[in-house]
């Protein structure tokens, strides 16, 4: 099985490049989503470390974000909860498609919570600032002191452009990311 990491900043296509690969991919921002809403073990942990902020279960995202725009270690405490389920759901992922020529791993922290191995191929998506900043200012929740924030607990784009062994420059048409996919599958199938 080939593993291909997706990695970029926040806001430059990860999620749509990653589906646009046409095999199976592994979203960590939704297993998180799931999280929230699905796993009352996650809810009593958030709760027991974060009292003052985390009240109900479905877990409210809004709580999550008011206990980590109070301070930087409480976003630490969350990842360091949440960051072992979904480890484990990616194992699960990764088994269930053992036999599968290639798997996407859309995960947000891939490098910085060292969920690659050595061998997986290492896609970055680049995107232009502004265009960036314009695409998120549309999504309902965007909140620039959160952005920021998890900006800041992530390696530098730099580092993680240097790492890749592919670049796709994302200018959001259909066209462009579907020529640099095939460019890409092309070179390793």
């Amino acid at each position: 099985m080939i593993k291909i990491g997706i990695l970029g900043g926040i806001g430059s296509g990860k999620s749509y490049i990653a589906k646009n690969f046409g095999y199976p991919v592994f979203n960590a921002d939704l297993e998180v989503g799931k999280l929230y809403q699905n796993n009352k073990k996650i809810y009593y942990q958030l709760k027991k470390n974060l009292p003052k902020f985390i009240y109900s279960f479905p877990i409210n995202k809004n709580e999550i974000i008011k206990a980590i725009l109070v301070n930087k270690s409480n976003l630490n405490k969350i990842i360091k909860i949440v960051h072992l389920e979904v480890r484990k759901k990616m194992k699960i992922f990764l088994r269930k498609n053992r036999n599968t020529k290639i798997v996407v791993l859309d995960i947000p922290l891939l490098l910085e919570n060292k969920l690659n191995s050595k061998k997986d191929i290492l896609v970055f998506v680049q995107s232009n600032r502004s265009d960036i900043l314009k695409r998120l200012k549309k999504r309902k929740n965007f909140n620039k002191v959160l952005f920021s924030k998890f900006e800041k607990i992530q390696l530098p784009l730099s580092f993680k452009r240097k790492k890749s062994k592919f670049i796709i420059k994302n200018d959001f048409t259909r066209k462009t990311i579907r020529r640099h996919i095939r460019h890409i599958l092309n070179e390793i199938i």
